[in-house]
């Protein structure tokens, strides 16, 4: 499966987020990370609906909107009006996960679901059959540029099976921490779309960093025991 590469908007610059889309879209990211911040699920606050239907007018990259948000039903609509392409919310921030994958795809985007740190897969186990994208936090959401959690390897490897072993169809995102090094990692425990912020926008050359992160095909070996 071909390696997804996700700038993280946290890392541009706010005061030419226009330019910082354009580049990182001409330098071959399929996907742009829009991180959704609202101050009580997470610390900060960041931007909110109508800076991605700003955003929307002078771009068609993929939107991946990632709600760090409490009460994300009530966001839902706001964004998918505002161009989302896929949006994503926490199972942290929710007590109806699957309505929720429900009313996203009923919005006509793809739903993902997130996972911080600390929470278990066996919170995300249920909705990987109805989710497109299940997302990895590799660490605590809040801030750009924190350093990757190397124990979230073994669970992305966890998730990545049970995905296989379910015979479903759902993309697994990771976030945090990741550059060319950790890429590998996390490539090889089974991530196909990769949300990379300061490793990305930090760089003097952005297309080489795209390059860098994606690396190479990495081939998996599926044992099926009968």
């Amino acid at each position: 499966m071909a390696t997804i590469i996700a700038p993280s908007i946290l890392s541009a610059d706010f005061a030419n987020l226009a330019a910082d889309v354009k580049k990182v879209s001409d330098a071959g990211a399929e996907y742009l990370h829009l991180d959704i911040m609202d101050g009580s699920f997470v610390p900060e606050i960041t931007i909110g609906a109508p800076v991605v239907k700003s955003l929307r007018k002078i771009s068609d990259i993929v939107f991946d909107v990632h709600l760090m948000v409490e009460h994300p039903e009530t966001q839902i609509k706001s964004f998918a009006d505002a161009g989302a392409n896929i949006i994503t919310f926490h199972a942290e921030a929710t007590k109806h996960a699957n309505r929720l994958i429900q009313q996203i795809h009923e919005l006509g985007c793809k739903a993902g679901v997130a996972i911080n740190p600390g929470t278990s897969l066996s919170a995300i186990e249920e909705l990987v059959e109805f989710a497109d994208m299940a997302l990895i936090m590799t660490v605590n959401p809040g801030y750009a540029g924190q350093k990757f959690i190397d124990s979230m390897c073994g669970k992305i490897h966890m998730l990545y099976h049970m995905i296989q072993e379910m015979e479903v169809e759902c993309d697994i995102q990771v976030d945090g921490g990741i550059n060319p090094e950790t890429s590998v990692d996390v490539r090889e425990a089974g991530a196909n779309i990769l949300v990379a912020g300061s490793a990305i926008f930090g760089s003097a050359d952005i297309a080489q960093a795209i390059k860098d992160i994606r690396g190479t095909e990495i081939q998996h070996h599926h044992h099926h025991e009968d």
